[in-house]
């Protein structure tokens, strides 16, 4: 994209041109040269001027979600993952005792027992 001093924006400089592409009659448009896969997901944004933007998405598990918003979690783990592939190991056992069968608890939100 041009702007009128004939510069090209600076968001379009990230972008390389993959082609042209045409809707097909269920408005969808292939992507498959751009490297999406089946089951890619994208957070879309589209501007005023009708340009769409595609920000590649994944998911994560809930319970992982504290690692990505706590900055100290995050650094503690980092740290470990470092001691670990280090052989930075020490063995404290079986904690086999302590865990919980998902399948048992599995229903225990929904009050169901």
């Amino acid at each position: 994209m041009l702007l009128k001093d004939g510069e090209m924006d600076m968001q379009m400089e990230k972008f390389t041109p993959m082609g042209e592409v045409v809707a097909d009659d269920r408005a969808r448009i292939a992507f498959g040269k751009a490297g999406v896969r089946r089951d890619d997901k994208y957070a879309v944004a589209v501007s005023g001027d009708g340009e769409i933007l595609l920000t590649p998405l994944v998911s994560i598990p809930r319970r992982e979600l504290l690692v990505w918003e706590d900055e100290l979690v995050r650094a503690s783990l980092g740290r470990a993952l470092a001691q670990s592939a280090a052989g930075e190991l020490e063995d404290l056992g079986d904690f086999s005792q302590y865990a919980i069968d998902d399948d048992e608890h599995e229903n225990d939100d929904a009050g169901i027992v």
